[in-house]
């Protein structure tokens, strides 16, 4: 009789736990078996000969693997990248012995171990003004509300402030969790609009949404002024998608008032982001960027569990890159802040299904289904009552 043998998919602690559980495993070894069967693949990149030499006799000794560069067992390159191939338990036992270690391998323990406790931490609450955002629970959705006559997908159909305000009030009844509310187009190759008119866009929407919808407003803004006025007029979270390079204000404000903030990656401005974008590396581009500027959130004051980070889909990169960008968005989670992802009727979507903008929400729907599988924790769309059902379908699957 066969003893019906399979793999078995358990990818996080919780779900190998309970496995372990259903068989009757003692509950001692229960706890020191979990931590040995999650594996990890970890890059670190420019060590030196001494410390790439160090750390893969190291790893060797805890049982697990190290590739690094040929040249430097030869000596004819002095630097190399190194990856680290090992269990949750091998890389604990790694990182204690590196804490003895010279040649500044207890920092890089440090940064081992934290990337580690970050991609496996669970998101926080993230609180907007009354409102309490539980990303552990469920996906929420983030309901796009641009009050622009140009923008690539709905340009004018908000324009005026009564069709805005009934479309925020929409949208809330149809799921959204979140209103994000944008006076500039960014769409590819635009031109931006002053700081007077960007103003007069969205500040009487606020004003109008602020009382009649519970949910949070956040302001779609690189400019630290309107985020200023927009959260005087009742917004509760700010949306920066330069990620603090158009405006350095951005960050003190965002600091003194308290609010959450969503940092996002783009190359270049929105005028010139599509003009031939290139990369050695996106996610290591994207995630060196994401990490930077959340360090400069963090020494202007504010808070971890505030920031939000978001990969920036269509913003300087190609459809090559954004399809890389979907297969590998887990890898954000090395930086250990909940992940926004926009990617609601964008380009390369349409390039991939040789489709109008217009035509676009079952791609959406597929790129929205998978992007929580990967991990998002926020998704940013345009289709509000046809994402909150994907949303709700794709939840019951991946979180049980």
């Amino acid at each position: 009789m066969s003893c019906n043998a399979r793999v078995l998919i358990l990818k996080e602690s919780g779900e190998i736990k309970k496995a372990f559980e259903k068989i009757g495993v003692d509950p001692m070894g229960i706890k020191i078996m979990v931590s040995k069967a999650i594996f990890r693949i970890i890059k670190l990149e420019g060590l030196n000969a001494c410390q790439a030499n160090i750390l893969k006799q190291e790893m060797l000794v805890c049982g697990g693997e190290v590739a690094i560069s040929k040249t430097v067992y030869s000596l004819t390159k002095e630097h190399s990248d190194v990856i680290l191939i090992g269990t949750i338990t091998q890389f604990d036992k790694l990182c204690k012995k590196l804490t003895n270690q010279p040649f500044n391998l207890k920092k890089i323990s440090k940064e081992i171990d934290e990337v580690l406790r970050n991609f496996d931490t669970k998101p926080q609450i993230i609180k907007a003004g009354k409102s309490k955002l539980d990303l552990n629970e469920r996906t929420h959705l983030m309901g796009i509300l641009n009050i622009t006559p140009d923008s690539f997908s709905d340009g004018g159909s908000y324009f005026k402030t009564e069709t805005a305000v009934s479309r925020g009030i929409a949208m809330v009844e149809e799921g959204a969790d979140i209103i994000d509310v944008g006076g500039e187009s960014t769409r590819p190759g635009v031109e931006s609009v002053s700081l007077e008119e960007e103003l007069k866009r969205v500040i009487p929407v606020i004003e109008r949404l602020a009382c009649e919808i519970n949910c949070p407003i956040s302001i779609d803004t690189y400019k630290s002024e309107v985020a200023k006025k927009a959260l005087e007029a009742g917004a509760t979270i700010v949306n920066d998608i330069s990620g603090f390079q158009m405006d350095k204000n951005m960050p003190k404000l965002v600091a003194k008032t308290g609010v959450p903030i969503i940092i996002m990656h783009m190359q270049g401005t929105p005028e010139m982001m599509q003009k031939n974008p290139h990369y050695e590396c996106v996610m290591r581009e994207i995630i060196s960027f994401l990490r930077e500027k959340a360090e400069v959130a963090l020494k202007a004051g504010v808070q971890k569990d505030k920031i939000i980070i978001d990969p920036g889909i269509g913003f300087g990169k190609t459809r090559e890159h954004n399809l890389e960008i979907m297969r590998k968005l887990p890898e954000l989670k090395n930086l250990g802040y909940p992940i926004l992802i926009g990617t609601s009727r964008k380009s390369f979507i349409g390039t991939t299904l040789n489709l109008p903008v217009e035509d676009r929400l079952e791609g959406t729907a597929a790129t929205v289904a998978y992007s929580i599988v990967q991990g998002a924790n926020i998704i940013r769309v345009h289709d509000v009552k046809e994402m909150v059902r994907v949303a709700k379908m794709t939840d019951a699957m991946v979180r049980g």
